[in-house]
């Protein structure tokens, strides 16, 4: 989303990073007077991020009697900077003209931002309310898929067409009221609105107004589609250290702009989408209800549930042997848990490189390699250790060897599920930082648990 040029006041933060008590205190204390000026006092000075934090930090009865009590006071934007159960709580209290009001004052992609996770009823009243012309804008962002390029576009851009100079130009974004308010680059279109290059700004600005915009324009080789998945974007931005990218429909005709700012929210997201998938909770905010959590993680854990029988049902065949030699009971565990670390480290890697592309068919049978030459260094180390421990502990040689080999072969296949799964997965276009964790916790669990007790029962004669 984009960010407004505000006064930043440092001190409302506490050294841990959270909103200071005090302030959050007097905050609280103007909302319950509903004293209105002390209230934009305090909160007038902040960005539209502190302000997201402030509003999270409230009770919820709170923060919908701040937004009450700014009025028109109150920055719409900073609605972009919280979870989104809590933007919903607070925008269904407020009349649809207001919010209608309030879109108007927004960039685009901040609009759509807020627009997007209100029902469709609600949707098409608030847009009713909006000019025709920025009604149209918003419509068309809103009619791209959900985590699209499409989405988190700006509509608000520059386009010249190409033979004008750069003296016409320079008049046209200084006599025209309707253009953003910040940009850094100005889109060469023909009359059907395809795009045809970009000049920066920093270029009209050195040139004579007499050079024409075609001869110093450049070819926009990094246009994004608006259907194109936001990571791809995002992707894009890493790769060629853009500051901003045309957005271009299945026309090639410029639609709109997306700049880094919102490519830095895009990269948050889907980091912390990652890190949340791996832990199998889904897109799980603080914000949610107990029953909404309790539902999010359900799925996932009955999944675990039935991994756990299966490894438990290889422990049950091998029950005899437990029953003959108590030490196996007491060293099972570190075998298991050693090829689940390991795989876990692998799988994390992998499923990380799979998702910023730097994996691929060119380079996977070099990591595999890797991976297995890592888990079989690992294994061996680790195997030479247990052994000695279990040696020493039980003062049964055989116990130590057996423990040894099995820790390097579940070391090994904990390496090899690591990879393999997710790009299994991966190709049957599943996303591996959500199923791989429980297909891999699963061939370490059964492994682990096999070639112990099998080798055991093996040596032993058990």
């Amino acid at each position: 989303m984009a960010s407004q040029e505000q006064t930043t006041d440092p001190d409302i933060y506490a050294e841990s990073g959270v909103i200071r008590p005090d302030f959050l205190d007097q905050v609280s204390a103007a909302v319950s007077a509903g004293d209105t000026d002390q209230l934009a006092e305090l909160t007038e000075p902040l960005h539209e991020s502190e302000m997201g934090d402030l509003i999270a930090a409230l009770e919820p009865s709170e923060r919908q009697e701040l937004v009450a009590l700014l009025g028109d006071r109150f920055d719409y934007s900073a609605l972009t900077h919280i979870d989104d159960a809590i933007r919903l709580e607070i925008i269904t209290v407020l009349p649809n003209e207001q919010i209608a009001l309030a879109l108007q004052e927004l960039d685009s992609d901040d609009a759509v931002y807020i627009l997007e996770d209100m029902d469709e009823g609600e949707q098409a009243d608030i847009l009713g309310r909006i000019p025709f012309t920025e009604r149209i804008r918003l419509r068309r962002s809103l009619d791209y898929p959900e985590d699209s390029a499409g989405r988190r576009m700006q509509a608000d851009f520059v386009a010249v067409p190409p033979y004008w100079n750069v003296g016409q130009t320079i008049d046209y974004l200084r006599d025209n009221a309707d253009l953003p308010e910040r940009f850094s680059q100005i889109f060469v279109i023909d009359p059907t609105f395809r795009l045809v290059g970009a000049v920066d700004l920093d270029r009209i600005l050195r040139e004579q107004r007499e050079v024409r915009i075609e001869d110093i324009m450049r070819e926009t080789r990094h246009a994004v589609p608006a259907e194109m998945d936001q990571e791809e974007a995002a992707q894009i931005f890493e790769r060629y250290d853009l500051l901003s990218a045309a957005v271009i429909d299945e026309n090639e005709r410029l639609v709109g702009v997306l700049t880094i700012d919102d490519v830095v929210d895009v990269i948050q997201e889907e980091a912390e989408e990652d890190i949340l998938a791996l832990g199998g909770v889904g897109d799980e905010e603080l914000s949610d209800s107990v029953i909404e959590t309790t539902r999010s993680r359900f799925t996932w854990l009955m999944i675990n549930l039935g991994t756990a029988v299966l490894a438990s049902f290889v422990i049950g065949l091998f029950d005899a042997t437990i029953q003959e030699m108590v030490a196996l009971a007491v060293l099972m565990p570190i075998v298991a848990s050693m090829g689940g670390n390991a795989g876990t480290q692998t799988m994390t890697v992998t499923v990380r490189a799979l998702a910023t592309r730097e994996l691929d068919i060119y380079n996977a049978g070099r990591i595999i390699r890797r991976e297995t030459l890592v888990g079989l260094l690992n294994g061996v180390l680790f195997a030479v250790v247990i052994g000695i421990v279990a040696t020493l502990w039980f003062w049964t040689p055989g116990l130590g060897v057996v423990i040894a080999i099995a820790m390097v072969v579940n070391m090994v296949c904990a390496a090899l599920a690591g990879i393999f799964v997710p790009l299994i997965l991966d190709r049957m276009k599943v996303d591996p930082a959500v199923a791989s964790s429980v297909f891999v916790t699963t061939v370490t669990d059964v492994v682990g648990f096999f070639a112990f007790l099998g080798l055991a029962a093996v040596w032993f004669g058990i």
